[in-house]
């Protein structure tokens, strides 16, 4: 099937926005224009792919499978673009990195420092999700590449994965809450007193429930939260027993202690991927090089 290019892009505007005059504006087209090549696309394909009203224009399930597909191939162009036009020069562009708030705070603020004193004309644009969401926006092509905790059920083989660092997930209470100090404490034990711990979209929380899956335990966390350092304040001040990575328990802290498991948790990974599909501007080499 013939369709031009223009009517895609058109379609992915409007999609993505959900407004014909917002993507006229973005197009630099009239709104008219908008409307009648939607409506060509619509022909061309025998689907409806929008449902308009006065108020609001939605996708019909047409529409949204067709932007599942034009969406990672807009992003793929929109990238060659700017590769091209930077001419693999480090003298300007744009170094889009996908990373959880954690692994932001905790391990890359060195890295965008030193990269940023190295080449200042590059703008970083850190797009902060879960470590499964992460994955799903390298999928789709929205960003260079990723720094995420591993395992990751949302890595595929496509994806190019190496190791920057080891850590463990403690579990971690106010002492004068929970006096569990000078004894090892299984997971069984655990399940009688609050968990806090990461939502079910994060890495951590497939981690965890896992582990206690094998013991043929049932995981009922009393708080789930987006943040390991709100899980970290809750524990301080005895909601409950918090389970974090050791990287963010800050050190000498006198209100929290680290629990003595029976059981030995494996340690988990981050982990920088990229697509070994798509080519990888010089920005994202060098920055991915520093993180060596």
């Amino acid at each position: 099937m013939d369709i031009n290019y223009e009517l895609y892009k058109v379609f992915y505007h409007v999609a993505v926005t959900l407004s014909f005059s917002e993507a006229s504006k973005q197009l630099f087209i009239s709104q008219s224009a908008v409307s009648q090549s939607i409506k060509v696309l619509e022909k061309k394909l025998n689907q409806t792919l929008f449902i308009r009203s006065t108020k609001k224009v939605q996708l019909t399930p047409e529409g949204e499978i067709l932007l599942k597909h034009i969406e990672p191939a807009m992003n793929l162009i929109k990238r060659g673009e700017t590769q091209l036009l930077e001419a693999n020069t480090l003298n300007g562009g744009q170094l889009r990195i996908g990373a959880s708030d954690t692994i932001c705070r905790y391990y890359l603020v060195p890295f965008f420092r030193k990269f940023h004193m190295k080449y200042p004309n590059i703008h970083i644009k850190v797009a902060n999700q879960t470590s499964i969401a992460c994955a799903k926006m390298l999928e789709n092509g929205q960003v260079d590449f990723i720094i995420t905790n591993y395992p990751n059920s949302s890595l595929s083989n496509a994806h190019s994965i190496r190791t920057l660092r080891d850590f463990s997930d403690v579990f971690v209470a106010n002492p004068e809450y929970f006096p569990l100090t000078g004894r090892k404490i299984g997971l069984q034990e655990l399940q009688t007193y609050p968990i806090l711990m990461l939502d079910r979209k994060s890495t951590t929380s497939e981690f965890l429930h896992q582990m206690f899956q094998k013991k043929q335990l049932d995981l009922v966390p009393e708080i789930e939260l987006t943040s390991n350092d709100l899980l970290i304040d809750l524990a301080r001040i005895g909601l409950g027993i918090a389970f974090v990575p050791d990287f963010c328990i800050p050190k000498d802290d006198q209100e929290l202690f680290v629990l003595d498991l029976e059981e030995t948790l494996p340690k988990r990974q981050i982990v920088v991927a990229h697509n070994e599909s798509l080519p990888i501007s010089q920005a994202a080499k060098q920055f991915m090089e520093m993180l060596h």
